[in-house]
């Protein structure tokens, strides 16, 4: 399907890696422009030039989004380039579990900051320019903001935050035709979820014990499905489509694992 988003400029958060980089290549496929943030600068302009090799237009920013600032500066090195914002994909964070039991308030403070804190803050500097282009934004989440997970109270309230936040803003941003929403995996093959499996001393066992509870195919949900449903939201396809949670997590989150 042709998404019609050639020439449109759409900033992804945590675009270096899994679900973000997956974002970002299917957006540069797609016409569009990526503006790439991350916190490691190599790995940006790495990425950035194996993507203009391939003939795509992309910018990489290095970000340490957690600070207001930085947020502000991404923005703005976005505009000094193109002159235009059609969306943003807020993606960036990390389960760090900082829990009840294991964590502490400063420790949970700084959580925060990290996983939910620049999601506000890039969508506050970005606004302007979204309005003039009536673009959207995509908030990523998790579905462990509605189903909880265990000794991730920070992740967990950031990520319910997420979602609470793409039913403010749609709201909010009615007047401007600026649409908001969010995506919402569960069990999606990633870099990162593959070191994670690789700690436990059987990693196919527990890879097969929790594939085994996903409805949809027993598989996990690929980085690339997440991003055909971002940048489906990101284009005039979902033109009526605003406030609403996606889950994309092959039934997981939902529907009765006994099946």
């Amino acid at each position: 399907m042709d998404l019609g988003l050639t020439g449109r400029v759409f900033i992804v958060t945590g675009g270096y890696s899994g679900i973000g980089e997956a974002i970002v290549r299917e957006a540069a496929a797609e016409g569009a422009v990526p503006v790439i943030v991350g916190r490691s600068g190599e790995r940006g302009k790495n990425l950035e030039a194996e993507l203009r090799g391939r003939g795509y237009e992309c910018l990489a920013v290095q970000a340490e989004l957690a600070q207001p600032s930085e947020c502000q500066k991404t923005v703005a090195e976005t505009l000094a380039r193109y002159g235009r914002i059609d969306g943003l994909v807020n993606n960036a964070g990390l389960n760090d579990g900082v829990g009840l039991e294991n964590g502490d308030p400063e420790r949970f403070l700084e959580s925060i900051r990290q996983n939910v804190y620049h999601y506000y803050c890039m969508a506050h500097y970005a606004l302007e320019a979204l309005k003039k282009s009536r673009g959207n934004i995509v908030n990523v989440s998790s579905k462990t903001a509605v189903t909880g997970q265990g000794g991730t109270s920070a992740y967990v309230v950031s990520k319910a935050g997420q979602l609470g936040l793409a039913r403010e803003w749609a709201v909010e941003l009615l007047p401007y035709g600026i649409r908001v929403n969010a995506v919402v995996p569960a069990e999606v093959w990633t870099p990162l979820y593959e070191r994670w499996v690789n700690t436990f001393p059987n990693p196919e066992e527990k890879l097969a014990g929790i594939t085994k509870n996903i409805p949809l195919g027993r598989r996990m949900t690929t980085s690339q499905e997440i991003a055909w449903a971002t940048l489906f939201l990101l284009s005039d396809r979902a033109a009526h489509i605003t406030g609403q949670h996606w889950f994309v997590d092959g039934g997981y989150t939902h529907l009765d694992r006994a099946i």
